[in-house]
């Protein structure tokens, strides 16, 4: 291995060596850290969306009657339930509280809005079902109230799991 390392040239030995170093570097990231983000973003894309419809309520539900086109479901009713679950399940996602169960409503809208009203918009639905089947699968990480809840309930002795 020293003989093979001897002869490549020293700029691709420096590259290398800079790629090993940062690999090693990011691999120490903590997944909780990554989780939180996580949380954050896919909440404000959810929760923005919703604060835009509360802030042009009517807008909203033209949306609904002349876009949409959701089967089964009244424009004003409709722009209500979507308006409501935007603002108020990121809440839950931000501070990381009932988190697996927060992501189920928002992958049925991720859902809803690719089958139904922007087929062609699949890659960034795509990003947002991923991140939300992370934390569906993977929980919200240590810096949630979920994690504060399941050590409280493991007992003073018990451990939480850190994949929480």
């Amino acid at each position: 291995m020293i003989e093979v390392a001897a002869s490549r040239p020293p700029l691709v030995a420096g590259l290398r060596d800079i790629f090993v170093a940062f690999r090693a570097m990011a691999g120490k990231v903590p997944f909780s850290v990554i989780q939180l983000a996580m949380r954050i973003s896919i909440g404000f894309v959810f929760f923005n969306s919703g604060l835009l419809k509360l802030r042009s309520f009517e807008f909203a539900v033209k949306l609904f009657q002349d876009e949409y086109h959701l089967p089964l479901l009244d424009p004003v009713l409709a722009a209500q339930l979507a308006m409501t679950v935007e603002i108020v399940v990121p809440l839950f996602l931000f501070v990381g509280l009932a988190t697996r169960l927060a992501t189920l409503p928002l992958l049925g809208m991720v859902a809803v809005i690719e089958i139904l009203v922007y087929p062609q918009a699949w890659v960034e639905h795509l990003l947002w079902a991923s991140t939300l089947v992370v934390l569906l699968t993977r929980g919200p990480g240590v810096f949630s109230l979920d994690y504060l809840v399941e050590r409280h309930f493991a007992g003073a002795g018990g451990r939480a799991s850190q994949n929480q």
